[in-house]
């Protein structure tokens, strides 16, 4: 039984199917929330289109969803459906592959998150600045960032609930501008090609744009550690997963596309933000105002925002269903005894990226690809064991094609990696070759797991997932 259910004494069905329903995520706030985790609308496309050109960038952001989105949808929705176990991704490798693979796992995820959540505040103040240049210098610039991550963690510790249908509202919300502009174009064909010359690509070239839609597309199972918080998860994520496939893709290209054909230049994105300035274009101005800026720049606020807070919600279950475990202090299993949520791992995890609001982060995006990738081969390769050890295991998804299926889904993924790690080998962090600074990353999560050795229990069981029971 679950452990959100209400006390034996309060027997009216009506009010204990409510009182579950109302503690728990359905359909729609998951597919926004995970919208959020991997995307937060089409702000941080700019690059591509800007140093690949319009044609290729387009086709670039057409071509992911089919070799990288689709394939890591399908054995999400596997393993979500299989094992909907609190901490999603670590306990479906914990069970394939053991403990040792399941920390690896966890650790490959929090080290990516460092590189990650440090830029959403910021790309927060951005936008804020472009509305009052008081948030311009460094220290205001943190006072934006603190705020983001103080609201956060308290949405966040209020509930799944809340932060799923804050989501949903924000994507409503910042879909609007972009929708504007994809109405409008129309209306401005070959009008604005003069804005700005002639110039198209930039030297980013087809690769280049294939590891920033990489780093654009990738986060797909996040979602996943919730899953004992959604509602009957066996359906609802298969079903979520290729819902936000599809919103997704939709909301990258169809705004390049109507941009496209009003003739304004790739070199118009020249900088992250250009949204703001081509809406301008697009919208022009009324009274003076540029009204359609506004709504972008407003947008850019609500994309990091919610990117934020959707990421705090998944990465604070990791150390929740490690605390479980036994492989972190028990402390961290902690949670709240009304809404159940984690809030020593969210104050814990928001107070650790508040430290690092005020480093100068890059979008390390090859590092980011090389380290959720190898969590993402892990994962492809549990799908792979565990057909093969637990044939018998319910799932309410599979991946087409039976065994071979399975391990076809991970072929396109893992060349898409490869190409990361190439081209890391030709990018320099802190003076260290990207290839081997990555590396020393993933080692470090080696070493961490033989450092914390005390805290295991001498016997650890496989996760116990409620397969059946809690599918309705």
């Amino acid at each position: 039984m679950s452990s959100l259910s209400v006390p034996a004494r309060i027997s009216s069905p009506a009010i204990s199917t409510a009182k579950k329903r109302a503690a728990k995520l359905t359909l729609w706030p998951l597919v926004a929330a995970t919208f959020f985790m991997v995307s937060g609308g089409t702000y941080g496309t700019e690059e591509i289109v800007h140093g690949a050109g319009y044609g290729r960038g387009i086709f670039i952001l057409r071509l992911l969803p089919v070799l990288w989105c689709l394939p890591t949808a399908f054995m999400i929705g596997e393993l979500s459906s299989a094992l909907p176990a609190e901490g999603g991704y670590y306990e479906w490798v914990r069970r394939g592959l053991g403990n040792f693979w399941g920390f690896q796992e966890a650790w490959l995820s929090f080290a990516a998150s460092i590189f990650d959540m440090a830029i959403y505040p910021t790309l927060f103040g951005f936008y804020l600045k472009q509305m009052s240049p008081w948030f311009g210098t460094e220290s205001h610039a943190v006072l934006a960032g603190l705020f983001v991550v103080v609201t956060c963690a308290i949405l966040n510790v209020a509930g799944i609930r809340v932060v799923g249908i804050t989501s949903l509202w924000l994507f409503f919300l910042l879909s609007v501008p972009f929708a504007v502009i994809v109405v409008m174009a129309p209306f401005k064909v070959g009008a604005l090609t003069i804005s700005h010359g002639a110039a198209d690509a930039t030297g980013l070239g087809l690769l280049g744009g294939v590891l920033v839609a990489m780093w654009n597309y990738m986060g797909w199972d996040n979602a996943s550690t919730i899953a004992q918080e959604v509602e009957r998860p066996q359906r609802t994520y298969p079903r979520a997963m290729i819902a936000a496939v599809v919103l997704v893709s939709l909301t990258y290209i169809l705004p390049f596309l109507a941009v496209y054909f009003t003739g304004i230049p790739a070199s118009a994105f020249e900088a992250e933000g250009a949204w703001a300035a081509v809406a301008g274009l697009i919208g022009g101005k009324i009274l003076g105002f540029e009204w359609l800026r506004l709504l972008i720049v407003v947008g850019g606020m609500m994309s990091a925002f919610g990117m934020f807070n959707a990421l705090v919600m998944s990465y604070s279950r990791l150390p929740l269903a490690m605390a479980r475990d036994g492989m972190l202090p028990k402390i961290f299993a902690k949670t709240s005894a009304k809404t159940k949520a984690p809030w020593v791992a969210i104050l814990v995890c928001a107070g650790c990226w508040a430290l690092c609001l005020g480093l100068k982060f890059e979008k390390l995006v090859t590092l980011d690809i090389m380290l959720y990738g190898a969590s993402l081969m892990l994962e492809f390769v549990t799908l792979v064991v565990l057909r093969i050890r637990e044939p018998a295991l319910k799932r309410g998804f599979r991946v087409p094609g039976g065994l071979t299926g399975a391990v076809i889904a991970g072929i396109f993924p893992l060349l898409l990696m490869s190409l990361a790690m190439v081209k890391s080998g030709s990018e320099t962090i802190l003076g260290i070759n990207g290839m081997a600074f990555g590396g020393i990353i993933i080692a470090g999560g080696f070493v961490l797991y033989w450092a914390t050795k005390h805290l295991r229990r001498s016997v650890i069981a496989p996760a116990a997932t409620p397969n059946a029971a809690s599918s309705e």
